[in-house]
């Protein structure tokens, strides 16, 4: 199944700049995985923004549920889900 998420971080202003820093590289790391064994198939920035569109390859809603619940920045993060369809014109 192929989802589409939209994820805003925002942080507190109470986390200090090392505190960001650590998230930031957890995220990586969590992130990089996830590329690397297929579900998350693809990661874009959104230019001038803190947020990325992603697609994800999962199996299911809840396999989709744990892995954004998982990301190290998930408290901080507003996640906006689109479930995709395969369209008729596509040519892949």
């Amino acid at each position: 199944m192929l989802f589409l998420a939209r994820m805003d971080v925002q942080f507190p202003a109470h986390l200090s700049a090392e505190d960001v820093t650590r998230m930031q590289g957890l995220e990586k790391e969590y992130s990089q995985a996830l590329q690397q064994d297929g579900r998350l198939a693809s990661i874009w920035r959104v230019v001038g923004e803190y947020a990325n569109y992603s697609v994800f390859d999962v199996e299911s809603n809840d396999e989709l549920h744990q892995i954004l619940s998982s990301f190290p920045m998930y408290p901080f993060m507003k996640i906006k889900v689109t479930p995709l369809a395969k369209h008729p014109n596509s040519i892949r």
